[in-house]
């Protein structure tokens, strides 16, 4: 049987994790908790914010346990799922974008 590529956190994952950088770990969490504290933007659209920013960097433990903050945070399933399609149109808008990058290399390799 082969390990699955995403492990499920734990308890003992996450104070190994701890103990490696114990000052890192504090201040990251002092990070995370002044960033999705209440402020020009409440906690719940933060979280939604979340929700997409974790599907365009697709990692797997943010978009979990951003999605079950965001839903106890009041968000509805609509809105995370409209926050996702909001992070697929951007993450398509790039590639989209960066086709400049290859019409422009294109040019350039028919001027010579």
């Amino acid at each position: 049987m082969t390990e699955p590529m995403y492990p499920q956190g734990s308890e003992k994952i996450s104070t190994r994790r701890k103990e490696l950088a114990p000052k890192q770990h504090e201040a990251f969490e002092a990070f995370s908790t002044a960033v999705f504290a209440d402020g020009e933007l409440d906690s719940r659209t933060k979280q939604l914010i979340a929700v997409a920013v974790a599907h365009t960097t697709q990692c797997p433990y943010c978009i979990q346990g951003h999605t079950a903050i965001a839903k106890r945070k009041g968000a509805s399933e609509e809105q995370i799922m409209e926050a996702i399609w909001v992070a697929a149109e951007m993450r398509a808008g790039a590639a989209f974008a960066h086709a400049t990058l290859a019409v422009n290399t294109l040019q350039h390799m028919g001027q010579h």
